[in-house]
């Protein structure tokens, strides 16, 4: 073989190999990139583009920076993005079974139980609900309990009575409500400021590790620990038509590199929560670690409106069904 024919043969053959057009995924997580979910998520995006062998180039816009993070899932429907990597209860206004797929409120005790009932039947009726508004749900990502964080003591339910404290829309503010407390909607990206200015007391943001990368305890200094009222599964949905152009490998990667990021931030909240909770501690920070009767109460309060809710759509009402039954297998409802 001639030194001209070896040449030309590997030049075909690094054609072969590396991509002529790598496929763009835009996407958008609320998550700032110091966050230790902020990280998680770059560490997805190195996955799927090392996997892919360049194939699959991720875009990752963080801290909400193209649009409002309750805008995202439109923008990415609509083709400004993507993808949406922010979570489902933001989207309860378009349907309120959204609220089931993003945030069960006082349903499941740790992420492997919720992630439990994804992957055994509740993946199919989740992924119809998303295609009815031109996107496909890839996969959740769950950091476990939030910490509700304030400036005054949150030691229990009495505490709660004229709490102004930020809220995601949905189910949350009912609830709220319901217990004495005045939640404000408001977008996650404005937390700080209104909580320097004094506009709310705290704020529901979100697991006690990303709470410190935000900065929070800088403002207030008392926080529940561990959490109970909230353990929102964020996600990765993508709008239809882009999902669709992906290849069955590239499908498969994405699909991968996501579980893969799905066990790793559980895993890794458990840690990186502990240690958050003796920082904050020996910094004068007072973590409230509600009682398990005080626990009880406000489940108890979730679960009443779960079924107000789950009679506004049949959608909703075939989640909160299928929650019902699942949580009942587990033991953890009678």
């Amino acid at each position: 073989m001639t030194c001209k024919t070896l040449l030309m043969s590997a030049a075909m053959a690094a054609a072969i190999a590396v991509p002529a057009t790598a496929e763009t995924l835009r996407i958008q997580t609320h998550y700032a990139p110091e966050t230790v979910s902020g990280k998680l998520a770059a560490q997805f995006v190195d996955d799927v583009e090392t996997m892919s062998g360049g194939d699959i180039d991720i875009e990752m816009f963080y801290s909400s920076s193209v649009v409002k993070t309750v805008e995202t899932f439109d923008a990415a429907a609509n083709g400004i993005l993507d993808c949406d990597m922010t979570g489902g209860a933001y989207q309860t206004g378009k349907n309120p079974a959204f609220q089931f797929v993003g945030d069960i409120m006082g349903g499941y005790d740790t992420p492997w139980q919720q992630y439990a009932w994804l992957y055994n039947g509740g993946f199919e009726a989740a992924d119809s609900l998303y295609n009815q508004f031109n996107m496909k749900l890839v996969g959740w990502w769950i950091y476990g309990q939030e910490s509700l964080s304030s400036s005054k003591p949150i030691a229990g339910p009495a505490d709660l009575v004229d709490f102004k404290f930020r809220s995601p829309p949905g189910l949350e503010t009912e609830i709220f409500a319901e217990l004495g407390a005045k939640p404000i909607v408001m977008d996650f990206t404005e937390i700080f400021t209104a909580l320097e200015t004094g506009i709310i007391d705290g704020t529901d943001a979100s697991g006690l590790a990303n709470n410190v990368g935000l900065g929070l305890y800088d403002l207030v200094k008392h926080a529940t620990y561990p959490g109970f009222h909230s353990m929102p599964s964020d996600h990765l949905a993508c709008r239809l038509d882009k999902w669709e152009s992906l290849s069955e490998q590239q499908k498969r990667i994405i699909d991968t590199a996501m579980q893969k990021l799905s066990f790793q931030i559980a895993l890794t909240f458990e840690v990186a929560n502990n240690e958050a909770a003796a920082k904050l501690r020996a910094e004068g920070v007072t973590l409230h670690d509600w009682s398990e009767e005080d626990r009880a109460s406000f489940r108890a309060a979730a679960q009443k409106a779960w079924q107000t809710w789950a009679d506004k759509t049949p959608e909703a009402r075939a989640l909160v069904d299928s929650h019902i039954a699942f949580m009942t297998q587990l033991g953890l409802m009678n």
